[in-house]
């Protein structure tokens, strides 16, 4: 049973039949539960509808529940609201939880047990790279059919698409075509699940990992570009060590795209990268360019264990997982938009269930994407350096700094932490080599990775101005407050308050996704972070940095 929300009538079950309350519970779990991340609270019906009555929600029940074939007088059952396996389906029945978001958990636990037999059984020292490409790409593809069935066929149509472009195209363009069509193809498919199919469809959305190969081919060819038209000086010296200077073999290019360790969640990794791991200079590479001396590329150093790492961020996922069973369906986000809440609770309450709602949201985040670091890290990818102490870091595959997260002080301190491998990308692709209007283009760009939901465009426009006034709050006043520890102590609370309740305000559209249920809570917000936002912008110019380099609202450069 759903749990009541504050201030009642939010339940509204106890009035439809038993087989109408059953359709729903199971609607409640899909969109508090909803896989991968990258796009959440995909259902079958408009997202962040607002239900008026119980009649009218019974009647939206009974249209779903014969999804977007029954619109064609076809009813099906549940075994068919999913393109991929039905394979599970008892096991989807007997948890409670659809059918595709089963088969994704099970890909992924199939993974992680695949990586350790990978790193032990098919390491650089008993195997070839062919193999070893072959059988990631293998299994990455398996994978995605078990998943999404023929929607599969999506990903692997971009994939030889950009293959068939970086073979074919003129390096001076190839970055160029490859980012068009790249962006243009995932745009397509974005569209028609909002605009064709009234904004979902029945199976598991494979605009996720159609997300993530974007990141990857579209950075691919940039770095291609780098290493085969221009000259080193025109290089940053990040760009230097990432350029690629020879094209890619058909095989590795399918591996680095479509291998099992990060086809489904991610994250995007450089190629170079990946291909070191492939050929087992992994290690040794990266001591190289963390800096340690005595070190070269080619030297043949003992790979550290990844089990205490691996081991870690399990735990991690476990304790992600209890808090999202136990807490985070206790405070679905949409009831933010629920006119009989907005109407009688006051403001207070209201932005205080939204803070909470927001937090509670987090942990099925953080349990997937530290479910596909521990994966990379399994097989034996993921090495950054040493750290501080000298111990080994395995957290270049790391997607997110969840204490980094909880305790940011800044609005770009939290978006740094979050979606690590994206802000990286967007770095690379975009904010680098945009001539002006950088920070602009970057969420352009992001909102449009993301989708084409409405509420992308409403989280992103939003972030502009928040980000402004951030920096120059922090520019104008932060000298103020670090006169004694006391002082920065006290500022340092107000402002990791304002950046939860900021990022709180500004993400909440980009749950809801569409036009109306967004116009309600910010309605209900009474717009506040966006006045208050423009008017430190208005009132606090932001002064030049000097001789500091600007970053992008997303930089993350400890991760490279």
């Amino acid at each position: 049973m759903i749990p009541e929300a504050p201030h009642g009538k939010y339940l509204r079950l106890s009035l439809q039949s038993p087989s109408h309350r059953e359709e729903a519970g199971r609607r409640e779990r899909r969109d508090c539960f909803t896989w991968p991340p990258q796009n959440p609270w995909t259902s079958s019906t408009r997202p962040g509808s607002v239900e008026k009555s119980p009649q009218k929600l019974t009647q939206r029940q009974q249209k779903s529940s014969l999804g977007w074939r029954g619109r064609m007088s076809e009813p099906q059952g549940d075994s068919f609201k999913t393109t991929g396996s039905t394979m599970l389906q008892p096991v989807s029945e007997y948890v409670g939880f659809p059918l595709d978001q089963v088969n994704f958990l099970a890909c992924q636990l199939f993974a992680l047990a695949a990586a350790f037999w990978f790193r032990l059984w098919l390491g650089p020292a008993r195997v070839g790279p062919l193999a070893r490409h072959t059988v990631a790409t293998v299994l990455g593809v398996a994978f995605l059919i078990f998943c999404f069935g023929w929607y599969s066929a999506h990903i692997l149509t971009v994939v030889v698409s950009n293959y068939l472009i970086m073979v074919l195209a003129d390096v001076n363009n190839v970055h160029r075509i490859s980012m068009v069509t790249t962006m243009g193809y995932l745009t397509a498919c974005q569209v028609s699940r909002v605009f064709i199919f009234s904004y979902g469809i029945l199976s598991t959305d494979f605009s996720g990992p159609l997300m993530i190969v974007s990141q990857k081919i579209t950075s691919l060819a940039f770095q291609l570009h780098d290493g085969l038209c221009k000259r080193a000086e025109d290089l940053t010296p990040e760009q230097k060590v990432l350029a690629i200077r020879a094209r890619p073999s058909l095989m590795e290019y399918l591996s680095y795209n479509l291998n099992f360790l990060s086809v489904l969640v991610g994250p995007c990794t450089h190629y170079k990268d990946y291909v070191d791991f492939m050929e087992g200079r992994h290690v040794s590479s990266r001591l190289k360019r963390s800096g340690c001396n005595g070190h070269s590329a080619s030297d043949s150093v003992p790979e550290p264990s990844p089990l205490s790492a691996v081991s870690r961020k399990l735990l991690v996922c476990a304790g992600c997982m209890l808090f999202f069973l136990t807490v985070t369906r206790q405070l679905p986000i949409k009831h933010n938009a629920d006119p009989d809440f907005v109407n009688s609770a006051p403001f207070l309450t209201r932005l205080t269930y939204a803070f909470f709602s927001i937090q509670a949201a987090r942990p099925k985040f953080y349990f997937a994407w530290t479910l596909a670091d521990a994966i990379n890290n399994a097989a034996g990818y993921g090495f950054l350096g040493l750290d501080s102490a000298g111990q080994p870091s395995w957290d270049l595959a790391s997607n997110l700094n969840i204490m980094g997260i909880e305790t940011a002080t800044s609005f770009k301190t939290f978006i740094d932490n979050w979606n690590i491998r994206t802000g990286i990308w967007l770095k690379t692709v975009c904010y680098e080599r945009a001539p002006r209007h950088r920070l602009a283009l970057t969420f352009v760009l992001s909102a449009l990775w993301h989708g084409v939901y409405p509420g992308y465009y409403f989280t992103f426009i939003t972030a502009i101005p928040i980000t402004m006034a951030a920096r120059a709050v922090r520019k104008s006043v932060r000298r103020h407050f670090l006169s004694s520890a006391a002082v920065k102590l006290m500022y340092d609370v107000f402002t990791w308050a304002a950046t939860q309740l900021a990022i709180c305000y500004t993400v909440m559209p980009f749950l809801l996704l569409a036009v109306e249920p967004t116009l309600v809570y910010y309605r209900s917000m009474y717009f506040h972070v966006h006045i208050l936002s423009l008017l430190a912008a208005i009132a606090l110019p932001l002064k030049p940095s000097g001789t500091t380099k600007r970053q992008p609202a997303h930089a993350n450069n400890n991760h490279h």
